[in-house]
């Protein structure tokens, strides 16, 4: 049963690192105040583009089953047409851009499609179901319909939720599985204050001021600096009609102990329909690299160092720690890009 599970108490280093855990108001409203130039950015049309760092950008925007009828994603794609795809995952409060840097790194040789989230940046608002389970699958079956098969997964925070299942799941279209800034085997509740919060943003309002929130987001778990033109632009993909109505249903449909529990226990839902007895953890069998923030308040790394242990049948396992906070995808860009081509050398794809 599920409450047989307890939670792995803190490391002393951990539990002094999370003391005055949220960030000090004054501190937030100062960032508030430096970015009070940053306006909402128009939405993107399928096939606009954009040139970032030298790259080419294409956006695009696509149907595909869901929630009874269709579910609109809207996905941004560089690199070689014909390479392996590199497929991202972003987290909270982020949107495709998130990943921008690693694109630009791995775009002279492979594929690269990053999505927003349902609910996210220029994806679905529409009502239906946000359990990340469902959600995984309709992002799946989004990537089948545009011809991405087999693929590598690299994900982040609130993606990684969606991408555990993916990868559980389908195991012969993921190639290799890089993961991050999300709870693996080790969980303790004093990590996740942030679910009531969002749980209950309809109420509290907390995300109706789209700016306020991402600088009290990247204020609180970010470690080094970011520039400013791109927390302008986190700011800008967080600030499309409804996402404050859409985000908030993440956290009404399953909580930070249930996704635990999926990763341990199992009974979540295999692709022939049946209930797995097992964790997913147990279900991955590429080669997976863990990717943590050295310094991230929410993820001690003393939770990852036996993670090998933690996902028995990966063909290897291995865990990156990189400098940083939460957002490292960001703050270590280059370190990060490394990460995502460890993975690709461990798969033995050239």
């Amino acid at each position: 049963m599920a409450s047989t599970l307890e939670y792995t108490p803190l490391p002393e280093r951990a539990a002094k690192a999370i003391e005055g855990f949220l960030p000090d108001h004054d501190r937030v409203q100062k960032r508030v105040e430096h970015f009070a130039h940053v306006e909402p950015r128009s939405p993107d049309e399928d096939g606009d583009k954009e040139i970032i760092d030298g790259v080419e950008f294409t956006h695009h925007f696509v149907t595909s089953p869901g929630d009874y009828e269709v579910v609109e994603w809207h996905y941004v794609t560089c690199g070689k047409p014909q390479g392996t795809p590199i497929v991202f995952l972003h987290g909270i409060p982020d949107s495709w851009y998130q990943w921008h840097p690693q694109m630009v790194g791995m775009s002279s040789t492979y594929h690269c499609v990053s999505v927003d989230l349902k609910g996210y940046g220029q994806s679905s608002k529409a009502a239906g179901s946000f359990v990340h389970e469902t959600v995984a699958e309709q992002l799946y079956n989004m990537l089948l319909q545009i011809s991405i098969k087999k693929f590598f997964l690299v994900t982040h925070d609130r993606g990684t939720v969606q991408g555990d299942f993916i990868c559980a799941k389908h195991p012969d279209a993921v190639l290799g599985y890089a993961r991050g800034e999300q709870h693996l085997y080790h969980l303790n509740e004093a990590l996740y204050p942030q679910q009531d919060i969002f749980k209950n943003a309809p109420y509290s309002n907390v995300m109706v001021d789209r700016k306020h929130f991402v600088l009290f987001v990247y204020t609180w778990i970010t470690q080094l600096p970011i520039p400013d033109d791109i927390v302008a632009r986190a700011i800008q993909e967080f600030s499309y009609a409804d996402i404050d109505r859409a985000v908030p249903r993440y956290f009404n449909s399953s909580s930070f102990r249930q996704e635990w529990l999926a990763r341990r226990q199992g009974g979540w839902t295999k692709a022939d329909g049946t209930k797995s007895e097992s964790g997913l953890l147990e279900a991955w069998k590429c080669p997976v690299v863990i990717m943590q923030g050295y310094d991230s308040k929410t993820q001690p790394r003393e939770f990852y160092e036996k993670a090998r242990e933690y996902i028995p049948n990966a063909r290897a396992v291995e865990v990156r720690y990189l400098q940083g906070g939460h957002f490292w995808t960001l703050e270590s860009p280059e370190e990060t890009t490394q990460a995502v081509r460890r993975l690709i050398e461990l798969a033995g794809a050239q």
